[in-house]
């Protein structure tokens, strides 16, 4: 394999061609960033954030294929990923996904020795998240905490602690997490139930739909409690209301379980938190 092409497998392997699982791990990030510095947060600091975000997510993205090598070949959607088809070698992969992870370190290291903690935390989480789908009855609860983990991490690079509203938030984020990622799963079911994986898609059965709304609401109600005790105003609730039209919307989507339209409406998400961090912006540009 040439270098153009061993590039391009990694390219897919750390799914930079598919942006929405940066995107959804960066909002909540940049929701706390933004909070935990009064609207002016440091832009060294969002820059270190957002560049370990892309890093990390491509790390996971090589541990998930890497733990799911021998079931990703019987799924439709993803029997052409790069350690399933063999394009890259398992040493291979796992070398690109340390390297990925100590680069995100290193990024790290200028931040108050909190963050630095906090981190080990995150790549426990982010590495073993994968592995979960094996016996985790709604493994996207698990994943909900690994990709809000940059939440605390937020506050505590911009404010040296963790306040309690920092793990509220995070709350959230685990709640959303759940309802976008089972509309993932509602895409893979009778794939995942021929191989055995765990989802909350087969957890929720019929309910499915109920359950993703149900996480719905109660992120919002989260957020909303989350906006009361940071002092957040109008604007940051504007963009919640928003948010809240977005998941009806998705309601539409995946209402019948197709499952063209139940990925659609997990991309959608992306919609979701940029609605929430742009009433959190409006919110402080406004004062």
């Amino acid at each position: 394999m040439n270098l153009l092409a061993r590039l391009n497998a990694w390219e897919r392997l750390m799914r930079l061609d598919k942006p929405i699982g940066i995107l959804l791990l960066a909002w909540p990030t940049l929701w706390a960033l933004w909070v935990s510095g009064g609207g002016k947060p440091s832009a060294f600091i969002v820059w270190i954030f957002m560049l370990g975000t892309v890093l990390m997510r491509s790390a996971g993205c090589v541990i998930n294929d890497y733990a799911d090598r021998n079931f990703d070949g019987h799924v439709e959607r993803t029997k052409n990923r790069p350690l399933a088809t063999g394009e890259v070698g398992t040493r291979e992969a796992l070398l690109l996904a340390a390297g990925l992870a100590l680069f995100a370190f290193i990024l790290i290291l200028p931040l108050h020795r909190l963050v630095i903690l906090l981190s080990f935390a995150a790549l426990f989480l982010a590495a073993s998240y994968p592995f979960t789908k094996r016996f985790f009855a709604i493994p996207q609860a698990y994943l909900g905490i690994a990709f809000g983990f940059g939440i605390p991490m937020a506050y505590a690079a911009q404010l040296y602690t963790v306040p309690m509203e920092a793990w509220l938030l995070l709350a959230a984020n685990v709640f959303w997490a759940v309802a976008y990622d089972t509309e993932y799963a509602m895409v893979d079911r009778e794939d995942d139930l021929k191989i055995g994986i765990r989802t909350s898609a087969i957890t929720f059965g019929r309910f499915d739909v109920a359950a993703v709304m149900a996480c719905y609401a109660i992120t919002l109600a989260l957020l909303a409690l989350y906006g009361r005790l940071e002092g957040l105003r109008g604007p940051y609730y504007v963009g919640l209301a928003i948010a809240a039209g977005i998941a009806v919307y998705h309601w539409t989507l995946i209402r019948d379980r197709d499952r063209a339209r139940c990925f659609r409406a997990f991309l959608h998400n992306n919609w979701l938190g940029a609605a929430v961090f742009a009433g959190i912006v409006a919110d402080y540009a406004l004062r």
